[in-house]
Protein backbone atom coordinates (compact mmCIF):
# COMPACT_ATOMS: atom_id res chain seq x y z
CA UNK A 1 0.00 0.00 0.00
CA UNK A 2 2.78 2.46 0.92
CA UNK A 3 4.60 1.77 -2.35
CA UNK A 4 1.37 2.40 -4.23
CA UNK A 5 0.92 5.74 -2.48
CA UNK A 6 4.49 6.69 -3.31
CA UNK A 7 3.98 5.81 -6.96
CA UNK A 8 0.79 7.88 -6.99
CA UNK A 9 2.58 10.93 -5.58
CA UNK A 10 5.36 10.50 -8.14
CA UNK A 11 2.83 10.40 -10.97
CA UNK A 12 1.05 13.53 -9.70
CA UNK A 13 4.37 15.36 -9.39
CA UNK A 14 5.37 14.34 -12.89
CA UNK A 15 2.02 15.51 -14.29
CA UNK A 16 2.36 18.88 -12.55
CA UNK A 17 5.87 19.34 -13.87
CA UNK A 18 4.73 18.54 -17.41
CA UNK A 19 1.82 20.98 -17.11
CA UNK A 20 4.13 23.73 -15.81
CA UNK A 21 6.68 23.05 -18.56
CA UNK A 22 3.92 23.20 -21.18
CA UNK A 23 2.60 26.50 -19.77
CA UNK A 24 6.07 28.04 -19.82
CA UNK A 25 6.71 26.88 -23.37
CA UNK A 26 3.34 28.28 -24.45
CA UNK A 27 4.12 31.65 -22.88
CA UNK A 28 7.53 31.79 -24.53
CA UNK A 29 6.03 30.99 -27.91
CA UNK A 30 3.54 33.87 -27.53
CA UNK A 31 6.05 36.59 -26.77
CA UNK A 32 5.69 37.79 -30.36
CA UNK A 33 2.24 39.06 -29.31
CA UNK A 34 3.75 41.57 -26.88
CA UNK A 35 3.76 45.09 -28.28
CA UNK A 36 6.63 47.37 -27.25
CA UNK A 37 8.00 50.72 -28.46
CA UNK A 38 10.39 50.53 -31.44
CA UNK A 39 13.71 48.72 -30.88
CA UNK A 40 12.64 47.21 -27.55
CA UNK A 41 12.52 43.43 -27.31
CA UNK A 42 11.16 40.94 -24.79
CA UNK A 43 12.59 37.48 -24.18
CA UNK A 44 12.14 34.64 -21.70
CA UNK A 45 14.54 34.90 -18.75
CA UNK A 46 13.44 32.02 -16.49
CA UNK A 47 10.54 29.67 -15.83
CA UNK A 48 9.40 30.25 -12.22
CA UNK A 49 6.04 28.84 -11.09
CA UNK A 50 3.70 31.57 -9.75
CA UNK A 51 6.46 34.20 -10.02
CA UNK A 52 5.51 37.25 -7.95
CA UNK A 53 7.77 39.78 -6.18
CA UNK A 54 11.46 40.03 -7.10
CA UNK A 55 14.66 41.31 -5.51
CA UNK A 56 18.34 41.15 -6.46
CA UNK A 57 21.14 39.81 -4.30
CA UNK A 58 24.58 41.38 -4.13
CA UNK A 59 26.05 38.65 -6.39
CA UNK A 60 23.35 39.02 -9.02
CA UNK A 61 21.00 36.29 -7.80
CA UNK A 62 17.35 37.06 -8.50
CA UNK A 63 15.08 35.99 -5.64
CA UNK A 64 11.40 35.41 -6.42
CA UNK A 65 8.48 35.09 -4.01
CA UNK A 66 5.18 33.36 -4.70
CA UNK A 67 1.69 32.99 -3.26
CA UNK A 68 1.91 29.19 -3.39
CA UNK A 69 4.49 28.41 -0.67
CA UNK A 70 7.81 28.41 -2.49
CA UNK A 71 10.65 30.92 -2.80
CA UNK A 72 13.04 30.62 -5.73
CA UNK A 73 16.47 31.84 -6.75
CA UNK A 74 17.34 32.50 -10.39
CA UNK A 75 21.08 32.19 -10.88
CA UNK A 76 22.94 34.77 -12.97
CA UNK A 77 24.19 33.39 -16.27
CA UNK A 78 27.19 34.12 -18.41
CA UNK A 79 24.95 36.32 -20.56
CA UNK A 80 21.64 38.07 -19.91
CA UNK A 81 19.95 36.22 -22.77
CA UNK A 82 18.55 32.71 -22.59
CA UNK A 83 16.86 30.72 -19.87
CA UNK A 84 18.54 30.88 -16.46
CA UNK A 85 18.85 28.11 -13.90
CA UNK A 86 16.30 28.15 -11.08
CA UNK A 87 16.68 26.60 -7.62
CA UNK A 88 14.17 26.34 -4.79
CA UNK A 89 15.11 28.19 -1.59
CA UNK A 90 12.08 27.29 0.52
CA UNK A 91 8.89 25.24 0.40
CA UNK A 92 5.72 25.05 2.47
CA UNK A 93 5.67 28.69 3.55
CA UNK A 94 2.47 30.66 4.09
CA UNK A 95 2.07 32.80 0.96
CA UNK A 96 5.68 34.06 0.80
CA UNK A 97 4.93 36.84 -1.68
CA UNK A 98 7.47 39.42 -0.49
CA UNK A 99 11.25 39.23 -0.78
CA UNK A 100 13.96 41.76 0.10
CA UNK A 101 17.75 41.57 0.33
CA UNK A 102 20.14 43.28 2.75
CA UNK A 103 23.65 42.57 4.12
CA UNK A 104 23.86 39.14 2.50
CA UNK A 105 20.49 37.99 3.86
CA UNK A 106 17.20 37.27 2.13
CA UNK A 107 14.09 38.52 3.93
CA UNK A 108 10.83 36.73 3.11
CA UNK A 109 7.35 37.97 4.04
CA UNK A 110 4.66 35.44 4.85
CA UNK A 111 1.13 36.43 5.87
CA UNK A 112 1.93 37.04 9.54
CA UNK A 113 5.70 36.95 9.87
CA UNK A 114 9.02 37.99 8.34
CA UNK A 115 11.80 35.41 7.94
CA UNK A 116 15.51 35.93 7.25
CA UNK A 117 17.88 33.55 5.43
CA UNK A 118 21.43 34.55 6.33
CA UNK A 119 24.33 34.19 3.87
CA UNK A 120 21.90 32.90 1.30
CA UNK A 121 23.91 33.51 -1.88
CA UNK A 122 26.65 31.15 -0.71
CA UNK A 123 24.07 28.48 0.25
CA UNK A 124 21.60 28.42 -2.61
CA UNK A 125 21.60 24.63 -2.87
CA UNK A 126 21.68 24.13 0.91
CA UNK A 127 19.68 27.02 2.40
CA UNK A 128 20.03 27.71 6.13
CA UNK A 129 17.13 27.44 8.55
CA UNK A 130 15.37 30.80 8.56
CA UNK A 131 15.47 33.21 11.48
CA UNK A 132 12.07 34.55 12.54
CA UNK A 133 12.50 38.33 12.49
CA UNK A 134 8.96 39.30 13.48
CA UNK A 135 5.83 37.14 13.79
CA UNK A 136 3.36 39.67 15.16
CA UNK A 137 1.50 40.67 11.98
CA UNK A 138 -2.22 39.99 11.50
CA UNK A 139 -3.12 36.54 10.19
CA UNK A 140 -5.91 37.57 7.80
CA UNK A 141 -5.71 35.94 4.37
CA UNK A 142 -7.68 38.69 2.62
CA UNK A 143 -5.05 41.12 1.28
CA UNK A 144 -2.63 39.46 3.68
CA UNK A 145 0.16 38.76 1.16
CA UNK A 146 2.94 41.30 1.41
CA UNK A 147 5.42 43.17 -0.76
CA UNK A 148 8.48 44.22 1.29
CA UNK A 149 11.45 46.43 0.58
CA UNK A 150 14.23 48.25 2.41
CA UNK A 151 14.07 52.02 2.26
CA UNK A 152 16.92 54.55 2.08
CA UNK A 153 16.62 54.88 5.87
CA UNK A 154 17.62 51.23 6.33
CA UNK A 155 14.15 50.27 7.57
CA UNK A 156 12.12 47.39 6.19
CA UNK A 157 8.75 48.57 4.87
CA UNK A 158 5.82 46.15 5.18
CA UNK A 159 2.20 46.77 4.15
CA UNK A 160 -0.82 45.34 5.95
CA UNK A 161 -3.78 45.34 3.59
CA UNK A 162 -7.41 45.88 4.53
CA UNK A 163 -8.87 42.46 5.48
CA UNK A 164 -11.92 43.10 3.27
CA UNK A 165 -13.16 44.87 0.17
CA UNK A 166 -13.99 47.98 2.19
CA UNK A 167 -14.22 48.23 5.99
CA UNK A 168 -12.83 49.87 9.11
CA UNK A 169 -11.00 47.97 11.85
CA UNK A 170 -9.95 49.01 15.34
CA UNK A 171 -6.40 47.77 14.82
CA UNK A 172 -4.62 50.76 13.20
CA UNK A 173 -2.17 48.47 11.40
CA UNK A 174 -4.83 47.45 8.89
CA UNK A 175 -4.80 49.42 5.61
CA UNK A 176 -1.35 50.82 6.33
CA UNK A 177 2.33 50.66 5.51
CA UNK A 178 4.55 49.77 8.47
CA UNK A 179 8.30 49.94 8.86
CA UNK A 180 10.72 48.34 11.29
CA UNK A 181 14.41 47.83 11.85
CA UNK A 182 16.06 44.86 10.10
CA UNK A 183 16.05 42.93 13.39
CA UNK A 184 12.26 43.29 13.70
CA UNK A 185 12.25 45.90 16.46
CA UNK A 186 10.76 49.39 16.63
CA UNK A 187 7.88 48.63 14.29
CA UNK A 188 5.75 51.68 13.55
CA UNK A 189 3.05 52.88 11.18
CA UNK A 190 4.43 55.00 8.35
CA UNK A 191 1.27 55.64 6.28
CA UNK A 192 -2.45 54.94 6.75
CA UNK A 193 -5.54 54.84 4.55
CA UNK A 194 -3.81 52.43 2.13
CA UNK A 195 -6.24 49.69 1.03
CA UNK A 196 -3.76 47.25 -0.49
CA UNK A 197 -0.35 48.12 -1.88
CA UNK A 198 1.72 45.37 -3.49
CA UNK A 199 4.48 47.59 -4.83
CA UNK A 200 6.53 50.60 -3.79
CA UNK A 201 9.84 52.33 -4.42
CA UNK A 202 11.73 55.49 -3.48
CA UNK A 203 12.42 58.42 -5.79
CA UNK A 204 16.17 58.23 -6.51
CA UNK A 205 16.59 61.98 -6.01
CA UNK A 206 14.22 63.00 -3.23
CA UNK A 207 14.15 59.59 -1.45
CA UNK A 208 10.39 59.94 -1.05
CA UNK A 209 8.24 56.80 -0.97
CA UNK A 210 5.88 56.20 -3.90
CA UNK A 211 3.44 53.28 -3.96
CA UNK A 212 0.59 51.76 -5.94
CA UNK A 213 -2.75 51.08 -4.27
CA UNK A 214 -5.62 48.90 -5.51
CA UNK A 215 -9.08 50.50 -5.45
CA UNK A 216 -12.13 48.82 -3.95
CA UNK A 217 -14.55 46.63 -5.90
CA UNK A 218 -18.30 46.94 -6.30
CA UNK A 219 -18.68 50.48 -7.68
CA UNK A 220 -18.90 49.50 -11.35
CA UNK A 221 -16.50 49.13 -14.25
CA UNK A 222 -14.96 52.60 -14.06
CA UNK A 223 -14.84 53.45 -10.36
CA UNK A 224 -12.88 53.91 -8.27
CA UNK A 225 -9.44 54.50 -9.81
CA UNK A 226 -6.35 52.64 -8.77
CA UNK A 227 -3.76 55.00 -7.33
CA UNK A 228 -0.12 55.97 -7.56
CA UNK A 229 0.69 57.73 -4.30
CA UNK A 230 3.60 59.79 -2.97
CA UNK A 231 4.45 59.86 0.74
CA UNK A 232 7.09 62.55 1.39
CA UNK A 233 6.90 62.02 5.14
CA UNK A 234 5.54 59.76 7.86
CA UNK A 235 2.01 60.16 9.15
CA UNK A 236 -0.05 60.84 6.01
CA UNK A 237 -3.52 59.34 5.47
CA UNK A 238 -4.38 58.32 1.89
CA UNK A 239 -8.16 58.17 2.24
CA UNK A 240 -9.26 54.54 2.57
CA UNK A 241 -12.01 53.62 3.40
CA UNK A 242 -13.56 57.10 3.29
CA UNK A 243 -12.25 58.48 0.00
CA UNK A 244 -11.09 56.73 -3.18
CA UNK A 245 -8.92 58.44 -5.76
CA UNK A 246 -9.05 62.23 -5.59
CA UNK A 247 -12.80 62.74 -5.19
CA UNK A 248 -14.80 59.50 -4.95
CA UNK A 249 -16.42 59.28 -1.50
CA UNK A 250 -17.23 55.77 -0.35
CA UNK A 251 -21.00 55.09 -0.28
CA UNK A 252 -20.79 53.64 3.22
CA UNK A 253 -17.79 55.31 4.86
CA UNK A 254 -17.48 58.58 2.94
CA UNK A 255 -19.31 60.72 5.52
CA UNK A 256 -17.15 59.56 8.42
CA UNK A 257 -13.79 60.95 7.42
CA UNK A 258 -12.27 64.42 7.37
CA UNK A 259 -11.87 64.91 3.63
CA UNK A 260 -9.44 67.79 4.08
CA UNK A 261 -6.99 65.63 6.01
CA UNK A 262 -6.49 63.03 3.26
CA UNK A 263 -3.54 63.05 0.86
CA UNK A 264 -4.80 62.66 -2.73
CA UNK A 265 -3.03 60.33 -5.14
CA UNK A 266 -0.15 61.65 -7.20
CA UNK A 267 -1.76 60.00 -10.20
CA UNK A 268 -5.09 58.25 -10.69
CA UNK A 269 -4.76 55.01 -12.66
CA UNK A 270 -7.57 53.26 -14.56
CA UNK A 271 -10.07 51.42 -12.38
CA UNK A 272 -9.43 47.70 -11.80
CA UNK A 273 -6.10 47.46 -13.61
CA UNK A 274 -4.69 45.97 -10.36
CA UNK A 275 -1.49 48.02 -10.25
CA UNK A 276 1.10 45.97 -8.35
CA UNK A 277 4.90 46.14 -8.56
CA UNK A 278 6.52 49.46 -9.51
CA UNK A 279 10.08 50.76 -9.86
CA UNK A 280 11.81 53.99 -10.73
CA UNK A 281 13.97 53.27 -13.74
CA UNK A 282 17.50 54.58 -13.08
CA UNK A 283 19.39 52.72 -15.81
CA UNK A 284 20.98 53.91 -19.03
CA UNK A 285 20.10 51.09 -21.48
CA UNK A 286 16.75 52.63 -22.42
CA UNK A 287 16.83 55.76 -24.61
CA UNK A 288 16.53 59.12 -22.80
CA UNK A 289 12.77 59.48 -23.26
CA UNK A 290 12.22 56.19 -21.39
CA UNK A 291 14.54 56.94 -18.47
CA UNK A 292 13.61 58.51 -15.14
CA UNK A 293 10.13 57.01 -15.33
CA UNK A 294 8.11 54.78 -13.05
CA UNK A 295 7.30 51.37 -14.56
CA UNK A 296 4.20 49.64 -13.19
CA UNK A 297 3.07 46.02 -13.53
CA UNK A 298 -0.71 45.94 -13.99
CA UNK A 299 -1.90 42.49 -13.02
CA UNK A 300 -5.29 42.93 -14.69
CA UNK A 301 -8.95 43.10 -13.72
CA UNK A 302 -10.92 40.16 -12.41
CA UNK A 303 -14.39 41.72 -11.95
CA UNK A 304 -14.79 44.08 -14.90
CA UNK A 305 -17.20 43.40 -17.80
CA UNK A 306 -14.43 44.28 -20.27
CA UNK A 307 -11.00 43.23 -18.96
CA UNK A 308 -8.32 45.88 -18.53
CA UNK A 309 -4.68 45.86 -17.44
CA UNK A 310 -2.47 42.80 -18.04
CA UNK A 311 0.38 45.08 -19.16
CA UNK A 312 3.33 47.26 -18.17
CA UNK A 313 2.68 50.99 -18.04
CA UNK A 314 4.97 53.92 -17.32
CA UNK A 315 4.50 57.23 -15.56
CA UNK A 316 6.50 60.17 -16.89
CA UNK A 317 7.89 62.54 -14.29
CA UNK A 318 8.43 66.27 -14.27
CA UNK A 319 10.73 66.95 -11.37
CA UNK A 320 9.12 65.15 -8.48
CA UNK A 321 5.59 65.03 -9.89
CA UNK A 322 3.73 62.63 -12.16
CA UNK A 323 3.31 64.28 -15.55
CA UNK A 324 1.95 61.56 -17.86
CA UNK A 325 0.90 57.92 -18.14
CA UNK A 326 1.57 55.59 -21.08
CA UNK A 327 1.31 51.91 -22.00
CA UNK A 328 4.80 50.46 -22.38
CA UNK A 329 4.25 46.72 -22.99
CA UNK A 330 0.96 44.97 -23.74
CA UNK A 331 -0.33 41.83 -25.40
CA UNK A 332 -0.79 39.43 -22.50
CA UNK A 333 -4.52 40.18 -22.87
CA UNK A 334 -5.99 39.02 -26.17
CA UNK A 335 -9.64 40.02 -26.47
CA UNK A 336 -11.22 38.92 -23.20
CA UNK A 337 -8.68 36.19 -22.46
CA UNK A 338 -5.30 36.70 -20.80
CA UNK A 339 -2.42 34.25 -21.15
CA UNK A 340 -0.20 36.18 -18.73
CA UNK A 341 -0.48 38.54 -15.75
CA UNK A 342 2.47 40.83 -14.90
CA UNK A 343 3.14 41.17 -11.17
CA UNK A 344 6.45 42.93 -10.56
CA UNK A 345 9.28 44.72 -12.37
CA UNK A 346 12.97 44.70 -11.47
CA UNK A 347 15.81 46.58 -13.12
CA UNK A 348 19.00 44.62 -13.77
CA UNK A 349 22.47 46.21 -13.48
CA UNK A 350 22.75 46.40 -17.28
CA UNK A 351 19.61 48.55 -17.43
CA UNK A 352 17.25 45.91 -18.79
CA UNK A 353 13.92 45.34 -17.04
CA UNK A 354 12.62 42.03 -15.69
CA UNK A 355 8.89 41.30 -15.50
CA UNK A 356 7.37 38.51 -13.42
CA UNK A 357 4.19 36.74 -14.53
CA UNK A 358 2.37 34.52 -12.03
CA UNK A 359 -0.18 33.16 -14.51
CA UNK A 360 2.34 31.92 -17.09
CA UNK A 361 4.98 31.10 -14.44
CA UNK A 362 7.59 33.13 -16.26
CA UNK A 363 10.07 35.95 -15.87
CA UNK A 364 10.76 38.00 -18.97
CA UNK A 365 13.56 40.42 -19.80
CA UNK A 366 12.85 43.65 -21.69
CA UNK A 367 15.88 45.23 -23.34
CA UNK A 368 16.65 47.94 -25.85
CA UNK A 369 18.82 47.49 -28.92
CA UNK A 370 20.32 50.55 -30.59
CA UNK A 371 19.07 50.57 -34.21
Amino acid sequence: MEASRGSGRAIVTAVLLVLFWATGCTAESRLGEIRLPPNFRIAAYAEVPNARSMTLGKKGTLFVGTRKGEVYAVLPGDTADGSHRVVTIARGLHTPNGVAFRDGALYVAEISRILRYDGIESRLTDPPEPVVVNDSFPKDEHHGWKFIRFGPDGMLYIPVGAPCNVCERADPRYASILRMRPDGTEAEIFATGVRNTVGFDWHPGTKELWFTDNGRDGLGDNLPPDELNRAPRKGLHFGFPHMHGKDVPDPEFGARGDRGSFTPPERELPAHVASLGMRFYAGSMFPPEYRNRIYIAEHGSWDRSTPIGYRITSVRLSGNRAAGYDVFAEGWLQGKEAWGRPVDVQELPDGSLLVSDDKAGMIYRISYRVP
